[in-house]
Formats: structure tokens, C-alpha cells, sequence
């Protein structure tokens, strides 16, 4: 209780955190009954009880997080940067293949898996934020403010591109957003978005030229299964998402009563979204979505009153960073964007993706609850004296 009691930060932002929490267990439980009867011998509470877990760990991470003063994070920003280098370059080497793509690195000791792109994510958020807090005074010239900035970015983004391209350009685009926030002229910013269409090109002629696969036969597959259907079809996992959408209706069939995560590939996960609006409804749907948004107003608000440029960058990239693959998720379920393996933060299962997650909302609340003392004390000093 005495914890419970020192919790500061944003509490629209900590509700946000109880409510997706809540909402995950339910589409967990739900969506993966049939799965863990097949693969558990009937133990259909398996992976309620590991995501239920999960998220309590990710409580605690928040937690903690949000105790530790924001300005602790932008020493171990740079740290971060260079370490997730090297685990990159491993993963892509070394690392645990699923679905043919190097993602994964198995810790051998305690047998759990994790993916390097989420510390890079949050390592290079962290070190963008403060490269742009310390570069104001310089951010329009090329050589000095801007290069800085988007070398470190684009190295991360060439490491993962391999295996994960969707995780790439949702981290390449967030990333030029901030940059764009923090006034980096704008012709800067298209011609790094030039360069990097030219790059994907370039790795899509090298693939086809050497016959190296890149992942570029997937790549390929779903964007013309997006654009015209593959044999003019449409894809297996949007049939069945749509039935499962199209059956959810205004208020959706209830908890548990989904037929769509029997067909569905990875409805815990990547079609998590389509789950939910079949057991909850369009009603539900917005919910998870006004969810987000508020999620990213707060942090809008956070910004706008944190008097330090390297808190207000940090809190801001990250909420957009989470919202933006939200929507990517949203976007893929309901059929508007080809299909990605980007999960749906703090309601998808998952082990590393939950952790790292929930590290970003602490870092976020850490930067709410600095800004929360430094403007409780302006209040203080403004009271007028009695008479």
C-alpha cells in the first residue's frame, strides 16, 4: 500500500496502463483456448497465468522506472546505442529463426528468447532525444547538428531491416517525426527519406541479383497481396480477420465466444486487434483506440510543460513510437496496411516486446511526475501571503 501511495506521473496515463492491461488478459485468455488445449494437453489457463505474469513484471517495471529521475536515462543513452550494435550484428548472425526471419536471441541459461530490436528501439530513442536537446543551438547545419542525429538511426535501422522490416520503418519514421518536432529543417528529412527508398530498392535488386535471401520474397508477397490479392485473392490471415470483424458487429458477441482464433495465424499477437472487435464490437475497438490517443495527448501535454528539452523529446518519442505501431497493428487487422509482425503494445502476448513496453511508459512517467514536482513548487512559490 505504501507503494501503491508513492505512485506519481500522469494518472490518465496509469489508468491507460490498467485498462490495456485488463483488455490483454481478457484477448489473451480468449485467444489462446484452442491453442493451449492442443499444445498444453488441456491446460487452457497456460497462458493466462505466463501473460498475467508478464504484465504484473511490466507493472513493476513501470514502477520502478518512474521512480528514477529522467535525467538518469540520458547517461545511459549512448551506452544503450552502443551495446544494441553488437547484439544487432549477433541476432542477424546468430540469432533464433522464426518464420525465416533472425529475430531472437535464446539466453542459454534460463531458456527464454528475446528480441534486440526492442532494447535498439529504446536505446536509440533515448540517444535521439538527447542529441537533439544538446544540438538545438546547431540543428539546421548539416554537419554538425543534423548527422549526428540521423547516422546512429540509420545504422539501427540497416541492422534490423534484414529480419524485421516493418519494425525498421516504424522506427525510421518515428524517429524522423521527432527530428521534425525538434526543428531539424525539413529538407534534411526528405532526402533521408529518399535515401532510404533508394536503400530498400537497392536491397531488393541485391537479393534478386545474388539470390541472398533477405526476407525479400516475404516483403514482396505481401505487398502485392495488398495491392491486388495474391492470385487476385485476398490473403488468408485478412479473410479471416474480416469474418471476425464482420460478425463483431456494434457491440461484439462477448468475452470468449471469438470463432475467428480458431482459423486466424497468431491471434494473440499480430491479429489480436481482430479478436477483440468480434468479442467487443466496434464499441470496444474505439475504446483501444481512444485508449492510444489519449495516450499520445498526455504526452503531447507532457511536452508542452516540461521546461527541459531532453524530457520533453523522450517523453514525446516514445509515446509516438507506441502509438504509431498501435495503429500500424489497428491498420493491419482491419485491412487498411499489408500484413507486418507488429504487435499491439501492452495488449499483445509476448515476453520481450511487454518488458520494453512497459520501460518506455516508466520513462514516460518519469518525465510526467519531474514535471508534476517542478510545477507543484512554482504553485508554492506563487501563493500569496496572508494579511
Amino acid at each position: 500500500m505504501s507503494r501503491l501511495m508513492k505512485t506519481q506521473g500522469d494518472k490518465v496515463i496509469w489508468t491507460i496502463v490498467f485498462f490495456l492491461s485488463a483488455v490483454s488478459l481478457l484477448a489473451v485468455y480468449s485467444s489462446t483456448g484452442s491453442l493451449a488445449y492442443r499444445a498444453r494437453n488441456g491446460h487452457t489457463e497456460y497462458f493466462l497465468v505466463k501473460q498475467l505474469t508478464l504484465l504484473g513484471l511490466g507493472l513493476l517495471i513501470i514502477y520502478f522506472a518512474h521512480r528514477v529521475n529522467y535525467t538518469i536515462y540520458s547517461r545511459v543513452a549512448q551506452i544503450g546505442f552502443l551495446l544494441s550494435i553488437p547484439l544487432l550484428m549477433y541476432t542477424l548472425a546468430f540469432g533464433s529463426n522464426y518464420n525465416d526471419a533472425s529475430r531472437w536471441i535464446r539466453l542459454p541459461v534460463v531458456n527464454l528468447t528475446f528480441q534486440t530490436s526492442d532494447i535498439a528501439k529504446l536505446a536509440i530513442f533515448m540517444y535521439v532525444s538527447r542529441q537533439l536537446s544538446k544540438k538545438q543551438q546547431v540543428i539546421t547545419d548539416f554537419k554538425k547538428g543534423f548527422l549526428p542525429i540521423i547516422v546512429p538511426v540509420g545504422i539501427i535501422c540497416l541492422l534490423i531491416m534484414p529480419a524485421n522490416m516493418s519494425t525498421a520503418l516504424l522506427l525510421g519514421a518515428s524517429c524522423m517525426l521527432l527530428c521534425f518536432i525538434g526543428r531539424v529543417p525539413l529538407k534534411y528529412l526528405m532526402g533521408m527519406i529518399g535515401a532510404g527508398l533508394v536503400l530498400v530498392i537497392l536491397m531488393f535488386a541485391f537479393a534478386q541479383i545474388t539470390g541472398i535471401e533477405m526476407r525479400t520474397k516475404t516483403w514482396s508477397k505481401r505487398i502485392e497481396s495488398y495491392t491486388r490479392g495474391e492470385n487476385h485473392e485476398v490473403p488468408y490471415q485478412v479473410q479471416q480477420a474480416n469474418f471476425g470483424i464482420a460478425s463483431g458487429g456494434l457491440f461484439g458477441k462477448g468475452p470468449g465466444n471469438s470463432t475467428a482464433r480458431n482459423f486466424l495465424p497468431h491471434p494473440y499477437s499480430d491479429f489480436i486487434y481482430a479478436i477483440i472487435i468480434e468479442e467487443y464490437g466496434i464499441f470496444g475497438a474505439f475504446l483501444i483506440l481512444a485508449c492510444y490517443m489519449l495516450l499520445l495527448l498526455r504526452s503531447i501535454r507532457i511536452f508542452k510543460n516540461c521546461p527541459y528539452a531532453f524530457g520533453a523529446f523522450l517523453s514525446l518519442g516514445l509515446s509516438v513510437t507506441l502509438v504509431i505501431q498501435a495503429l500500424m497493428n489497428m491498420g493491419v487487422n482491419v485491412g487498411l496496411l499489408p500484413v507486418t509482425g507488429v504487435t499491439l503494445p501492452l495488449v499483445s502476448m509476448g515476453g520481450s516486446s511487454v518488458i520494453f513496453t512497459s520501460l518506455a511508459i516508466g520513462i514516460i512517467l518519469s518525465v510526467s511526475r519531474q514535471v508534476e514536482e517542478i510545477v507543484g513548487k512554482q504553485e508554492v512559490t506563487n501563493v500569496p501571503v496572508a494579511a
